[in-house]
């Protein structure tokens, strides 16, 4: 049985992109970079939205060539390697990159919980549209969450407004640039 976690790159006042839709502050440094890696490498399956597998579509295709960066090689294989689950209603089989990937048009909360009973490892949920109905049922086991040393005064909120979690500090990093790294476990009873 795999475990669920949430990730998400957010400014100081918890967003994960402003008011224009822009996230192009979030982008690591090279240790922060070297994180996602790790990351990659616990992760079996990842669920995520439409927009966020198109933006990640970019890392099925990075040649696996000596002119691309180790790092960004390394993700890229991690990153193939994964099962993806995307929920999206619009999308068909044909526009999917990647033969590990699948469509679910909704996810309801029985089949999360089914994808996250049948992985064998950690179940990465990403995007907070996506995310939002099982961080409300209480059914994420872990949130990780990088904090940018930003003010950004609103946009798409990174956590649902209306959730109450109590969570233990479980990890915490500090990088050069002041961006913060915290992982926490959600509390069971």
């Amino acid at each position: 049985m795999g475990t669920l976690i949430f990730t998400a790159t957010v400014s100081l006042d918890g967003y994960v992109s402003d008011q224009n839709g822009d996230f192009q502050w979030t982008g690591p440094s090279d240790d922060m970079f070297a994180l996602h890696v790790d990351r990659m490498g616990e992760v079996s399956t990842e669920v995520l939205g439409r927009k966020t597998y198109a933006l990640m579509e970019y890392w099925e295709k990075l040649p696996d060539t000596e002119d691309q960066p180790a790092p960004e090689r390394e993700f890229a294989r991690r990153w193939r390697d994964i099962n993806k689950v995307v929920v999206s209603s619009t999308m068909t089989d044909n526009e999917l990159a990647s033969g590990r990937a699948r469509i679910v048009p909704q996810l309801s909360l029985a089949e999360l919980q089914q994808i996250v009973k049948d992985a064998e490892g950690m179940v990465e949920i990403f995007g907070p549209t996506t995310a939002a109905d099982a961080i409300r049922a209480g059914l994420v086991d872990e949130f990780r969450l990088v904090v940018v040393p930003k003010l950004v005064g609103g946009g798409l909120r990174a956590l649902p407004g209306d959730v109450q979690l109590d969570l233990r500090l479980a990890e915490q990093r500090v990088f050069a640039n002041g961006t913060v790294y915290l992982r926490y476990l959600a509390g069971r009873g």
